[in-house]
């Protein structure tokens, strides 16, 4: 086959063209730091980082999960510690009214600081966090207390603990984020206190032992749930650091498909533009000369 003119001058087109088009893939890779900008540079390191990021993503909202489940039991310890101060007190005061020389008037002024701490439970039965009832279970839209004076709760604190608030912490596995509403702020308890402050009113406190032992019970029951709540946010701190070294794992994962290697990314830049600067050398040399040049 004869080799034209044309021909040279084609040939030398084309191949300054992938020439360009070599520099300016390793012009985008420094400047973006990946190895692909679209699927059709590679199709497989497409496929994988569409893959990898995914795990990525889910492993960070199972990490937003856990801020939520962090905030419930955050502020379910403290209302319960809040509680337990309260009843505390309240037993220290019942004690302190079985004394016989606590006056009428003395019992009195026992009874109205009960009641405060009553009012106080009842407050902090009703703790909301972003607009829900954290102690009622999953019934988070209506009050733990429906009335305040006598205290009266809701009458399905035994039911709402059947379906307890899950947060899922990881793919199939939940976590519950709030407390037994049926052992923390029940009837019992404000039954109880209730009791003790209408004692110490009357004129003969005589059975505020009895009432003691019930107050211990409610107490008990209390401090049992708030030892299930640490046994739970203990876990829930290992969830947190799994989920850690999952998304150091997965970054990793995804960045060593598809970041690029930018040392080697500009030694082959470089050694594309010595390439580009000899093609077009070349190039410069293969055009015939014209009559102009013979005439010189």
């Amino acid at each position: 086959m004869r080799i034209t003119q044309s021909m040279l001058s084609s040939n030398s087109l084309r191949n300054l063209s992938e020439s360009y088009r070599r520099m300016g893939k390793y012009e985008d890779q420094l400047a973006t730091g990946k190895k692909i900008t679209k699927p059709s540079d590679d199709p497989v390191v497409a496929m994988k980082g569409m893959y990898y990021r995914s795990n990525l993503t889910e492993v960070e909202q199972y990490k937003r999960n856990l801020s939520e489940l962090y905030l419930w039991m955050d502020n379910s310890e403290a209302g319960i510690d809040q509680a337990n101060n309260a009843l505390q007190r309240v037993r220290e005061l019942t004690i302190q009214g079985k004394n016989d020389t606590n006056s009428t008037d003395d019992r009195k002024a026992i009874a109205r600081e009960i009641d405060q701490l009553k009012q106080s439970l009842a407050a902090t039965a009703n703790t909301q966090v972003s607009g829900r009832y954290i102690f009622h279970g999953t019934d988070v839209m209506k009050p733990v207390v429906t009335k305040e004076n006598p205290v009266e709760v809701a009458t399905n604190l035994a039911d709402a603990q059947i379906n307890n608030y899950q947060v899922e912490v990881s793919r199939g596995v939940s976590m519950k984020a709030n407390v037994n509403p049926a052992n923390v702020f029940n009837q019992e308890m404000f039954d109880t206190v209730q009791k003790i402050q209408a004692q110490l009113e009357s004129a003969d406190p005589q059975g505020l032992d009895d009432l003691l032992n019930d107050l211990d019970k409610v107490m008990n029951t209390l401090s049992a749930e708030r030892s299930e709540l640490g046994a739970r946010y203990n876990r829930l701190e290992r969830v947190e650091n799994r989920l850690g070294q999952q998304e150091v794992m997965a970054t990793k994962i995804l960045s060593d498909n598809e970041d690029a290697e930018i040392e080697r990314v500009i030694m082959d830049l470089k050694s594309q533009e010595s390439v580009h600067r000899a093609a077009l050398s070349v190039g410069a040399r293969v055009i015939q000369p014209t009559l102009m040049d013979f005439l010189r």
